[in-house]
């Protein structure tokens, strides 16, 4: 079975790209090590696969968030630290695996890509 990752980011944020590309590599990596091992190894063999999807607000986040904690995929929200274009605390973005391609798009599925 395939595994991919999805990373999710708010789109109503406004961000330059720098920003957005390093809130989604924090959700990414943290995303992976929520994941067990024999997760990371398969992910990792298959070629780390990762879409990027757009979320319209905090709200779909923390959706997203809360489908991924019940099908009990590895996930991770992240709040910005506020140091450069967001006010700290500020929720910019979702990751949901690695896990097997189909449980990650019952999650994201729906979502259009960034």
């Amino acid at each position: 079975m395939t595994s991919k990752q999805a990373i999710v980011a708010r789109t109503d944020l406004g961000m330059g790209d720098g920003k957005l590309a390093a809130q989604v590599a924090h959700a990414s990596l943290q995303a992976y090590e929520q994941a067990g091992p024999d997760s990371q190894r398969e992910w990792k063999a298959d070629g780390q696969k990762k879409v990027v999807l757009q979320a319209s607000g905090e709200a779909q986040i923390h959706d997203l968030a809360d489908q991924a904690r019940r099908e009990g995929l590895p996930h991770a929200v992240i709040s910005d630290a506020g140091h450069t274009q967001l006010e700290p605390g500020t929720v910019t973005a979702v990751a949901v695996g690695p896990a097997s391609e189909n449980l990650v798009d019952r999650v994201t599925g729906e979502l259009s890509l960034l």
